[in-house]
């Protein structure tokens, strides 16, 4: 599968979210999601690790407090704690700038007029209903990836996971909705 890292550099890791807007909206619950999904898979991302979860208030506050006291926050961190939603952990050779483009400007007008096409530019409905989040540097992919999967291990995921899936062993398990590193008994039954 996956022609992703065949230049031999490390995978990039980014925290994707599919926002409650995405996930709950009834126009758009059988279409973004999926659509979303799609664009990550056509665009060779390896998807880490995903799992559907649901923010309270004060993890929203936690995870957006460098907007405290801006004239969005509150606003942002109810809308954030409405409804459930995804959250992804994506591999690229270039994760961060990757997901960025497709996600298209924060602004929705912007994105519908400038880049229709990307995510928000096709599904987004206000510039804080804006259908997705990605980190903003490799920094920031590490602190958001903890806040949503601190069960995941980075340090041990490069040493063991990532140079099987930057080589392509790798297979994509959708009932999980996540790519998989092949396993010794795995490739014999293939």
């Amino acid at each position: 599968m996956a022609a992703i890292g065949r230049s031999g550099r490390p995978l990039q890791l980014t925290l994707a979210l599919l926002k409650p807007d995405a996930v709950a909206h009834p126009l758009l619950l059988r279409l973004c999601p999926q659509a979303v999904h799609e664009a990550i898979l056509r665009n060779q991302f390896l998807i880490v690790r995903a799992k559907k979860l649901r923010c309270g208030r004060e993890e929203s506050r936690r995870f957006y407090r460098e907007h405290a006291g801006r004239f969005f926050y509150q606003r942002l961190v109810e809308f954030m704690a409405s409804g459930p939603m995804w959250a992804y952990i994506l591999a690229h050779e270039n994760a961060v700038p990757l997901w960025r483009s497709l996600m298209g400007p924060t602004k929705v007008f912007r994105a519908r007029n400038s880049v229709p096409d990307s995510i928000r530019g096709a599904y987004g409905l206000t510039d804080t209903r804006n259908t997705t989040h990605g980190s903003d540097s490799p920094a920031s992919a590490r602190r958001e990836i903890a806040f949503f999967f601190p069960e995941f291990n980075e340090q041990l995921w490069y040493q063991q996971e990532e140079p099987h899936l930057r080589c392509g062993q790798v297979y994509y398990n959708a009932e999980e909705r996540v790519h998989c590193v092949f396993r010794d008994e795995e490739t014999e039954l293939t």
